[in-house]
């Protein structure tokens, strides 16, 4: 059984809430499940909602009008998305369906925006973990300019890994459910030319693969070895 609160006091962006505001964000909270290929929701569509994920992973992605599907980054449990509800109006700029069976807690986004207001001491947190995505983002835009293909891979990685747990990379292993067919579409590129890089990544004992995921054994070690490649 899924407890709400349980899953939003593991959200690192609910950690500058108050230990009084978490029955608040439980009353507006509900559970959401989605079965495997699902669509949560889709891009253009004017709801508003902060959704935190308790389980499975989560496919934003984009589509063109002859119907090709583009993935941007996959979230999983403990993460959170849906940034546009902290701009009352906007609508979404990217679809989002369930990558494999999900379970959300979602909240509407006037209530939240409410209880942010109610307990400001919320904001430097908040503000720095969207300081943190925009940073990430930029850093892609970065990668694609400026780098080759073996450290844009080897980036795009570090940067899934972050992303998931919103953290400096460490030495303790993470694992990031995607497949090199994901990271192929992902960043424009063909599997082929992918799974060169991926298989030389592991064999230098930086990254393991399973199937459907990939397990980076020491993020540090990767951040120091993109560094001695452009």
């Amino acid at each position: 059984m899924t407890n709400i609160k349980t899953v939003l006091a593991r959200c690192p962006l609910f950690s500058g809430f108050p230990e009084a505001a978490f029955n608040d964000l439980v009353a507006i909270a509900r559970i959401r499940r989605f079965e495997t290929d699902e669509p949560i929701y889709s891009k253009g569509s004017a709801t508003s909602t902060l959704n935190v994920i308790a389980s499975g992973v989560v496919r934003i992605s984009s589509v063109n009008p002859a119907g090709r599907e583009a993935t941007l980054i996959m979230f999983s449990a403990g993460t959170w998305f849906g940034d546009s509800v902290f701009s009352p109006g906007m609508q979404r700029v990217y679809g989002a369906t369930a990558h494999e069976a999900a379970t959300l807690i979602e909240m509407p986004g006037d209530a939240f925006r409410q209880l942010m207001a109610n307990y400001p001491q919320c904001y430097p947190v908040i503000l720095d973990m969207l300081s943190r995505r925009l940073w990430a983002a930029m850093s892609i835009i970065e990668d694609d300019a400026l780098r080759g293909i073996a450290a844009r891979i080897g980036r795009r990685l570090l940067f899934l890994a972050e992303i998931q747990g919103n953290d400096e990379p460490g030495t303790d292993p993470v694992t990031i459910w995607i497949t090199r067919e994901h990271i192929a579409n992902m960043m424009g590129m063909t599997r082929q030319g992918v799974h060169k890089w991926i298989k030389d990544f592991e064999r230098r004992g930086l990254l393991q693969l399973s199937y459907g995921r990939i397990t980076l054994t020491d993020p540090a070690a990767m951040q120091r070895h993109m560094e001695t490649i452009d």
